[in-house]
C-alpha cells in the first residue's frame, strides 16, 4: 500500500518561512520523482517544485529563490523549504510521485499553508 504523507502546513505571517516534509512508504521511493504541487481555492492545481530520482530540480517562476525542494532518500522523504512566504502561496500543498516508466503516480492528502497577517 502507497502512502505519501505530508505535514509541516500551518498558517505563517507574510515574509514568513516553513518546511514542508513528505514520507513516502511503499514504494522505491530512489526511483521515483517527487513533486510539490498546490492548489489555492477556484484555481487549477499548479506545479510548485520538482527533483528527479538523480536531483535534478525545476520550480515554478512565481517559486524560484524563494523556495528550494529536496529529498533524503534514506528517509524515504522530500521536503519542500518555503522562506518570503506571500498570502499568493496560500494554498493546499500536495506531494507526488511519479515513476513515468511504469506510469505509477502517487499523491498525498495535502497540508494547507496559509499565509496572511
Amino acid at each position: 500500500q502507497v502512502q505519501l504523507v505530508e505535514s509541516g502546513g500551518g498558517l505563517v505571517q507574510p515574509g514568513g518561512s516553513l518546511r514542508l516534509s513528505c514520507a513516502a512508504s511503499g514504494i522505491i521511493f530512489r526511483l521515483y520523482a517527487m513533486g510539490w504541487y498546490r492548489q489555492a481555492p477556484e484555481k487549477q492545481r499548479e506545479l510548485v517544485a520538482a527533483i528527479t530520482s538523480g536531483g535534478s530540480t525545476n520550480y515554478a517562476d512565481s517559486v524560484k529563490g524563494r523556495f528550494t525542494i529536496s529529498r533524503d532518500d534514506a528517509k524515504n522523504t522530500v521536503y519542500l523549504q518555503m522562506n518570503s512566504l506571500k498570502p499568493e502561496d496560500t494554498a493546499v500543498y500536495y506531494c507526488n510521485a511519479e515513476w513515468r516508466s511504469f506510469s505509477r503516480n502517487y499523491w498525498g492528502q495535502g497540508t494547507q499553508v496559509t499565509v496572511s497577517s
